[in-house]
């Protein structure tokens, strides 16, 4: 894919969250050579081999499974109490012999035709064919699924891939389809509670205290809650604002998602199916309320938390938070829960840079893009200046601009940009739409795949996004903008999950810079705020009458820290980004403090890990989890 508009980006030389490791392209064994495969057969042969092993408590055999260097092994909370992935037959093996709870079963799945063992493509938008199965398996403890990929080298067929996912825990299965509960207690007394009384008393907390308590009702505490709920962990959600979906009700006025709908599904309840590709925020606030109810979650809306502390004796939090419960009437109740999950969204406080001359401005406006409501109806006239080229800044340019504004976006570094078509029509095509398979197996399918592996596709799927956005991005090279392609020239994804942010999802800006509508200031830092605008260090200046920084958040963990204070914020590991085995840092598993958890992400990234977050609470608090 050798366009201009490809070959002159940059690799990104953004920052990354700090400590986290940039993760280095993986390689993809040989395509196949075979004319004719019986995928089924050779899949079936594979699990046998694991199973005999398994009945012998051969670990080595296992590992000699596996390619013997360039094979993985990705498992979450499958044999293990953590998110692992483990590279080369030495590694497997030492994880194997050590793991807490060994496989005792593994079947091929063909439950779908999707997961059915099959003969083709295993490097999505490569050249290289293998086999691909979905499995289920067994422990002692559990039950799960993964995918597994083979690869054919001199001959035989090894294991190139293997996830292994627990979905539920023998004993406390979710209560869904035939395990569903009656709803009912028919007859015989007089007394007993109908199921509206019964809620109140549940979302209030009458006699009893939450086992978990979670701060923030947006995608990441309503997955959590809803998985919670499931596993019958009694769970109180709160949350600041008015109304749940506040958090998306109240920003800018334009604001509607950039991921398609079938990538942003909630577990149990998907967008029906009309739901709109690109969802508007309100629309979005509307169905986190209507989520609440259906799902029974319990959530306190215009609570703020007073005080937190921790007993390592007890294993318990004291915490007391004040509840607007009506205009004027206010309630403080405390609270003794054994966990927190701080929901607060995968980035922390906002990053609002102090610079000189920010108390002189004499504008409408200066402002951080988390409290822009929105640009002037009659704006015409008005000069406004976006400091930020991320999905955020893009957004609200466009706002000023579409109200008549003279607006000019600010642009320190580089910008990763994807077309929103791009995403639709090659990033999660065949896989998060209606042609593709359900939300469970797509699920599966995208977080079987190791990071390495991951980002050396995510080169392939680059090229072939920025080809398709080729006259945009040349377009925007013409009017000054920086761009880049990522970490190692591996796109959006990569940026997202190393560093948290610096792209952007095309759903116009682009166009509007490159016609001019949008002035840019490109590689040039702030030297001061000035009365009626910005001084920048090369001399330049920019009149203003609103400013709106649209610089992003920091680590999540400097948000723990205000509420939680040193004490805790001091014994928690630096939050997203990559470890060294290429998983996420302290996101959805042990912070570090006892009895807290980092819940956060897109939708599709809650929709996946709010279960692995679930089902690691449930394991502490039935003592499997030592």
């Amino acid at each position: 894919m050798g366009s201009a508009a490809t070959n002159n980006l940059v690799p990104s030389r953004d920052r990354v969250e700090p400590g986290s490791i940039n993760i280095q392209l993986g390689a993809y064994p040989p395509t196949s050579t075979s004319d004719k495969v019986d995928a089924s057969k050779v899949a079936e042969d594979i699990v046998n081999a694991i199973n005999e092993a398994v009945s012998k408590k051969d670990n080595a055999a296992i590992a000699t499974l596996f390619l013997e260097n360039n094979s993985y092994w990705r498992d979450h909370l499958g044999l293990s109490w953590d998110l692992r992935t483990l590279k080369g037959g030495d590694k497997i093996l030492e994880f194997l012999k050590l793991c807490p709870t060994p496989l005792t079963k593994v079947q091929v799945d063909r439950s779908t035709a999707f997961r059915a063992p099959k003969f083709g493509n295993i490097d999505a938008f490569g050249d290289v064919n293998g086999i691909q199965s979905y499995i289920t398996f067994e422990t002692g403890l559990g039950r799960g699924e993964g995918v597994l990929k083979l690869a054919e080298v001199d001959g035989k067929w090894k294991i190139f891939t293997l996830s292994t996912v627990m979905t539920e825990l023998k004993g406390y299965e979710e209560p869904v389809g035939k395990r569903r509960t009656k709803g009912v207690q028919h007859g015989g007394d007089p007394n007993r509670k109908n199921w509206k009384e019964k809620r109140d008393a549940e979302r209030e907390f009458v006699d009893s205290d939450p086992t978990v308590l979670i701060i923030g009702a947006g995608q990441g505490g309503l997955t959590a809650a809803a998985r919670l709920k499931m596993l019958n962990i009694p769970t109180l959600m709160i949350d600041s604002n008015e109304r749940v979906g506040d958090n998306w009700r109240k920003r800018y006025h334009q604001l509607v998602l950039h991921d398609p709908v079938g990538y942003d599904h909630m577990p149990y309840v998907p967008f029906p199916p009309n739901w709109p590709v690109f969802t508007p925020k309100d629309k979005l606030a509307e169905f986190f309320e209507a989520y609440v109810n259906i799902m029974e979650l319990n959530v306190w809306t215009q609570t703020n938390l007073k005080s937190t502390s921790w007993s390592d004796s007890k294993k318990e939090w004291t915490v007391t938070v004040e509840r607007e419960k009506e205009e004027g009437i206010t309630e403080t109740r405390t609270f003794r829960p054994r966990h927190i999950i701080q929901a607060t969204g995968h980035s922390g406080k906002k990053n609002f840079p102090t610079i000189n001359g920010m108390d002189t401005f004499k504008g409408d406006r200066l402002c951080h893009s988390s409290e822009f409501p929105g640009a002037d109806p009659n704006g015409k006239g008005k000069k406004a200046i976006v400091v930020g080229c991320c999905n955020s800044g893009h957004d609200i340019a466009q706002d000023f601009c579409e109200k008549g504004y003279d607006i000019t976006i600010v642009q320190r570094s580089t910008t990763c940009i994807v077309s929103s078509n791009s995403i639709t029509e090659i990033g999660v095509k065949n896989l998060f739409d209606d042609d593709g398979p359900s939300t469970e197996d797509a699920d599966l399918f995208f977080w079987a795949m190791p990071a390495p592996l991951f980002k050396a596709q995510q080169v392939k799927v680059t090229k072939l996004q920025n080809a398709n956005d080729k006259e945009t991005l040349e377009g925007l090279k013409k009017a000054g903008f920086g761009l880049d392609a990522g970490p190692s020239e591996a796109g959006l994804f990569i940026k997202y999950f190393q560093r948290g942010g610096g792209y952007y999802i095309d759903v116009g800006a682009s166009q509007l810079i490159i016609d001019g509508k949008i002035k840019v200031k490109q590689g040039q830092e702030i030297s001061q705020v000035l009365p009626n605008g910005l001084e920048f260090a090369d001399g330049a200046k920019l009149e203003a009458d609103e400013i709106v920084f649209a610089t992003g958040y920091q680590n999540m963990r400097t948000q723990a820290r205000i509420i939680f204070g040193d004490e805790v914020a001091d014994r928690v590991g630096d939050v997203w980004g990559f470890n060294e085995e290429g998983e996420f840092r302290t996101m959805w598993q042990k912070s570090g403090h006892p009895g807290l958890w980092f819940m956060g992400g897109n939708l599709a990234i809650s929709r996946y890990f709010s279960r692995i977050l679930a089902l690691q609470i449930k394991g502490v608090e039935e003592g499997l989890i030592k």
